[in-house]
């Protein structure tokens, strides 16, 4: 009886203790399993923010060397007075032959328009002066200049700076002077090429 006893508390007892062991073993597992959870989350938001950083870092490096490139062409061509005299030639090229262009629209505008009709007239003035412009703009396209093209420095109002001058030679009341009207054509292309100039230095 007593062996009965005794058997039965042992087994309790065994099962007693191993009842804790379970529970202890449980608890462990759950609180590894939460610990090791917070450590990958926590290197995962480490390793975000670290290239978010990189990322960052490297646009701005990116930025940074774009507009060095930009401020060394700027230098390079505005420092190099070979860049400027290129250009001067190369556009007084298209303006020596825009002169001779503009005396043959004022021959025109006199033999084919009906000059008596000034609105008309003068529109067509402007209209020829402008493709003449814009070709000359498509043109200097091609080239550039401290990082713009060459067109960037030519200015909209010459139009109507040659545009006067073409109304003044049509209707001049002491009649045709073709060498006047050559003559006075140059002068404003002149003057058109020391405003590109200055534009080429103040833009």
């Amino acid at each position: 009886m007593e062996n009965s006893v005794e058997q039965t508390l042992g087994i309790a007892k065994g099962i007693s203790e191993y009842g804790i062991l379970i529970i202890i073993a449980a608890v462990f597992l759950l609180l590894s399993s939460v610990l090791m959870i917070t450590c990958f989350k926590w290197f995962k938001t480490i390793i975000e923010r670290a290239m978010n950083d990189y990322s960052k870092d490297i646009k701005d490096c990116i930025e940074i060397a774009k507009k060095n490139s930009e401020v060394i062409i700027d230098i390079s061509e505005g420092i190099i007075p070979e860049t400027q005299l290129r250009i001067k030639n190369i556009s007084g090229v298209y303006f020596d032959l825009a002169i001779e262009k503009v005396c043959r629209i004022i021959k025109k505008v006199r033999e084919e328009n009906h000059i008596c009709d000034r609105d008309a007239t003068r529109i067509k003035i402007r209209s020829l002066l402008t493709n003449l412009h814009n070709d000359r703009l498509s043109r200097f396209d091609c080239f550039t200049y401290r990082g713009k093209k060459l067109s960037f420095y030519c200015n909209r109002e010459w139009v109507e700076w040659v545009a006067t001058i073409v109304e003044n030679e049509i209707y001049d009341e002491t009649g045709v002077n073709n060498r006047r009207a050559f003559t006075n054509v140059s002068m404003v292309y002149e003057r058109i090429k020391l405003d590109m100039y200055d534009r080429l230095n103040t833009l």
